[in-house]
């Protein structure tokens, strides 16, 4: 049997980033984990976890929104991306595993829902943060930067910075149903 305490922030959002990065980091060490993933718009939240990942053996792993959400700001610029790559963090850009696809335009033009829809409601019970942690992972394993073979970090948030990290063991988009989240390290109470 493990007994390892699960930290719940009071409030969602940015406020809580330093924290959940140290909590995270705490767990790869603990766990010999190496491959961290974190979601980050513009690059600082990737920027802070590179602070305290500083062991060049930790995979870093930035993973931005693609580039459909130019107009409304949210794009990594190539300054941005080489700036993070310059600090030794992987940069990756694409295509939402859980939304934003083809089966978007559809929803939006003759409604209902599809599955990835359904996936990231149910995700969304936890949190904004649980659900960009389990895209993150499943987006940057389809590109092949990470091996689905070992459990992951992922660090996401509300909005911007960080307050939710799981240890995931990841999968594929196609194979989604062979993903685990082995342990929920740290997320805000109020969803």
């Amino acid at each position: 049997m493990l007994k390892k305490s699960i930290v719940y922030f009071p409030k969602k959002g940015a406020i809580n980033t330093e924290e959940t990065i140290n909590l995270a980091y705490e767990r790869a060490v603990e766990l010999g984990i190496k491959d961290i993933v974190v979601a980050s718009t513009h690059g600082n939240t990737a920027l802070q976890v590179a602070k305290i990942f500083t062991n060049p053996s930790f995979n870093l792993i930035a993973v931005s929104i693609s580039e459909a959400f130019e107009e409304e700001g949210w794009i990594m610029t190539k300054k941005e991306k080489t700036h993070l790559q310059k600090k030794g963090i992987r940069v990756f850009t694409g295509l939402h595993a859980l939304g934003d696809d083809v089966n978007a335009a559809f929803t939006e033009k003759f409604g209902g829902k599809a599955i990835n829809e359904v996936v990231t409601q149910t995700l969304y019970r936890f949190c904004q943060g649980m659900k960009v942690c389990v895209e993150i992972v499943l987006m940057v394993a389809d590109a092949g930067l990470i091996s689905i073979d070992k459990e992951v970090i992922a660090i996401a948030g509300t909005n911007e910075g960080a307050d939710t990290a799981i240890v995931v063991k990841p999968s594929y988009p196609r194979t989604f149903l062979d993903l685990k989240v082995t342990e929920i390290i740290a997320k805000p109470r109020e969803g």
